[in-house]
């Protein structure tokens, strides 16, 4: 069973772009209530958050054309109704 995303114990889950995007602007506002600490330390998590952002970018971009790929090949999840997976096994 998954906690967070679509599955079919937690048919009312997240997509995992949806999530991803939540968790980037999370970062994002920690990032800016210490971007103008000039301490190294927190210049070092600074740095540190601006790479993590990068990365989540890049994994909402790979989870949007999952989507776009099962959309376009299956048609909308139906997950959220009940229905069975687009790919894999139930």
């Amino acid at each position: 069973m998954t906690r967070f995303l679509v599955s079919d114990d937690n048919p009312t889950g997240y997509r995992l772009e949806d999530i991803l995007t939540v968790l980037r602007a999370d970062v994002l506002k920690r990032c800016t209530k210490i971007a103008l600490d000039e301490r190294p330390e927190a210049q070092h998590v600074v740095t540190n958050n601006m790479e993590v952002l990068t990365h989540l970018t890049a994994a909402i971009e790979l989870a949007k054309d999952s989507t776009r790929t099962l959309d376009k090949a299956f048609g909308p999840s139906r997950a959220a109704e009940g229905g069975p997976p687009r790919i894999g096994v139930a």
